[in-house]
């Protein structure tokens, strides 16, 4: 009832001024431009997930190593299945075994051990295929719980360049599902989406297009998607842009594409923060599934 009469709020803010949600931490509704697709673009690459394996030519999984805040993530966690490619997360009483893709990894490099606690995953296209501009989408249906969220991003290396700029790598959020359920006004089924550059120490800097509401987002499949050009990345909703960024530069460079889940909190051990609101709500033996139809891949024509 009370996620009901937020978005009639929303929608009557929204009639007054576009804005106004966003200034009362509301999710919007998408109301910008509808997106011309087939006049404007061209498919240049796409993962239908069909088949029963992940296509290790196009994606890998040694991103990142064991631990990944609050939770870890593992090969295991990852699998094609109906047409689909499903994340999930769920809680393990012992660790798993290190996956053996891993092994020959970690002989020469730095890692934190496998234990108890939630394990999730996260496919990356990084070191098979990297693009500059044009238009980027998924179709999904995401991970029904507070405390952690599910992603489809954007990498370069040289996001770690702190210099005063995104122009040399931007990590483009094209959305989280941080808002589950959100605890402060019972708003959720909506996503963010935003940029990040700079780094991820003191010289960190980004910005955000603010929370957007999606179709029933936890039960159904929609498309999200962003426009990246040389002057501005256009988040899309089902085809409905969002919100516009150019904030310290728009990245020149090419990048990879990442579908990921994480858990909220630190080395290892889940806990309520700013993301993923609040604790997480499923219990040990629950889980919860980031299912993704596709990911498609358009250049300007």
């Amino acid at each position: 009832m009370l996620s009901r009469f937020i978005k009639i709020l929303v929608s009557v803010l929204m009639m007054i001024s576009p804005s106004l949600p966003h200034l009362f931490s509301l999710p919007a509704i998408p109301n910008g431009q509808q997106l011309d697709l087939d006049s404007r673009f061209e498919l240049v690459w796409s993962d239908e997930f069909e088949g029963d394996k992940l296509d290790k030519t196009k994606w890998q999984y040694n991103w990142w190593e064991t631990e990944r805040k609050g939770g870890f993530w593992h090969d295991d966690m990852v699998s094609v299945k109906n047409g689909n490619l499903v994340i999930t997360t769920a809680y393990f009483s012992e660790p798993l075994e290190i996956p053996n893709a891993y092994k020959g990894y970690f002989l020469t490099h730095d890692h934190k051990e496998y234990k108890e606690g939630w394990y999730t995953g996260c496919i990356t296209g990084q070191g098979k295929q990297e693009f500059l501009y044009g238009y980027y989408e998924c179709r999904a249906i995401l991970p029904k719980s507070t405390g952690m969220w599910s992603a489809f991003w954007m990498m370069n290396s040289g996001v770690s360049n702190v210099d005063g700029s995104g122009k040399d790598g931007t990590e483009v959020d094209i959305f989280e599902s941080m808002y589950y359920k959100d605890v402060s006004w019972g708003a959720g089924d909506c996503v963010v989406s935003g940029i990040h550059y700079d780094g991820y120490g003191e010289g960190h800097q980004g910005d955000s297009i603010g929370k957007w509401f999606s179709n029933n987002p936890y039960e159904e499949f929609n498309t999200y998607g962003v426009e990246w050009n040389e002057k501005e990345y256009i988040f899309y909703i089902n085809g409905v842009e969002t919100g516009r960024l150019s904030t310290g530069g728009v990245s020149q460079n090419p990048e990879y594409l990442l579908l990921s889940c994480e858990v909220a909190g630190e080395n290892g051990v889940a806990n309520a923060d700013s993301r993923g609101t609040g604790k997480i709500s499923m219990l040990p033996g629950d889980t919860a599934e980031f299912i993704v139809d596709y990911v498609r891949v358009y250049q300007y024509k």
